[in-house]
């Protein structure tokens, strides 16, 4: 079947509406000349004149068509330019060439919109690539760390045939540490590029029951790094959502408030619910952190220059907006003034 282009319709049908009221003016011009003629002159010179201006009127109205096709056709031209231009720099846009714009002037109707609609769009996609770039080059520098470690460590220990028993130890001690840290970082991209598919399942959440459950977990952590976990949890806070993610927030929450502290410094775990919303908040001391810098910790391996701790991964405040984001919640940090960070997230209460 053949399919004709826009402009060709376009053209057909600017065609059409001129033909159509020009031969409706014609016809109606012939029939009153026709009637003026019949009473004015002798019937076979009136049939004469009748014939003739129909002929004429015949001609005028093929030049009309021919005319109106030309100008038709131009006229879609030019209306169409703006969509072929749309389409030429969809066709030259690449994962390399990301900084071509429709850029639409002219007033402000639905082609203009649509031009501003697409160069917003090239605008996210850009910013979506090249996080992914950087996160893919963090990421495979995060994980050629330890490994480098674990390979340095062997080749060296390995290489010298006077290494002792406790040579050999201390090898198998770094080289287990350097494990471990490459297990918590694979899980914890693991678990971001779950939270950033959406959720599988929904369910009862009680954020007050996994504040309680993640202050209990870092316990043991905070009594190693002398900070003190106090929790204000009471009653119950529900979220419909996944369990395993939700958990995994406020543990990253009370992970992140222990990890990037000072000795003899404190953790507050607070949850609730009220007026519809269920929040979890996570206050702790430690190094000042600067207010304009606060946003940039949700990007994956952000430390802004911190002491890096071997049970950080860099990952935890990224993965708590990602999960966030996954259940409709939002997500506020704020830098306190005397050090440390005021973490809060908020959701929707079930």
């Amino acid at each position: 079947m053949t399919r004709f282009t826009i402009r060709a319709r376009l053209t057909a049908l600017y065609a059409a509406l001129l033909a159509g009221s020009t031969a409706a003016l014609l016809a109606l011009s012939w029939w009153l000349m026709d009637r003026h003629l019949h009473r004015t002159l002798p019937e076979r010179l009136a049939e004469e004149s009748a014939e003739t201006l129909a002929v004429q009127y015949l001609l005028a109205f093929a030049g009309t068509v021919a005319v109106a096709v030309a100008l038709g056709w131009l006229i879609a031209g030019r209306v169409l330019a703006p969509i072929k231009r749309m389409t030429e720099v969809a066709h030259s846009v690449t994962d390399e060439r990301l900084e071509e714009r429709v850029s639409q002037d002219g007033p402000h109707d639905e082609l203009r919109e649509l031009g501003e609609t697409l160069d917003a769009m090239l605008d996210r996609l850009r910013a979506s690539l090249e996080a992914q770039r950087r996160f893919v080059a963090n990421a495979s520098h995060e994980l050629r760390s330890p490994l480098t470690v674990i390979r340095t460590e062997t080749e060296l220990t390995l290489a010298d045939p006077d290494a002792s028993p406790d040579e050999f130890r201390e090898m198998a001690r770094i080289v287990l540490e350097a494990t471990d840290r490459t297990e918590a970082l694979l899980d914890g991209l693991m678990v971001l590029a779950r939270s950033q598919r959406g959720l599988l399942r929904s369910e009862p959440v009680d954020l007050c029951l996994g504040a309680r459950r993640a202050a209990a977990g870092g316990m043991g952590a905070a009594r190693a790094a002398g900070v003190r976990i106090e929790v204000e949890a009471d009653g119950t806070a529900s979220v419909a959502g996944d369990e395993p993610l939700l958990e995994r927030l406020v543990a990253n929450l009370v992970d992140n408030g222990v990890s990037y502290n000072e000795p003899g410094g404190w953790v507050v775990v607070r949850a609730g619910g009220h007026d519809g919303v269920a929040a979890v908040e996570v206050e702790n001391s430690g190094p000042r952190v600067p207010e304009e810098s606060v946003e940039r910790l949700t990007q994956p391996f952000e430390r802004l220059g911190r002491a890096r701790d071997t049970r950080g991964s860099g990952l935890g405040l990224s993965i708590v907006r990602a999960v966030a984001e996954a259940h409709g919640g939002r997500l506020a940090i704020a830098a306190r003034d005397g050090g440390g960070l005021c973490v809060r997230v908020t959701f929707t209460r079930s």
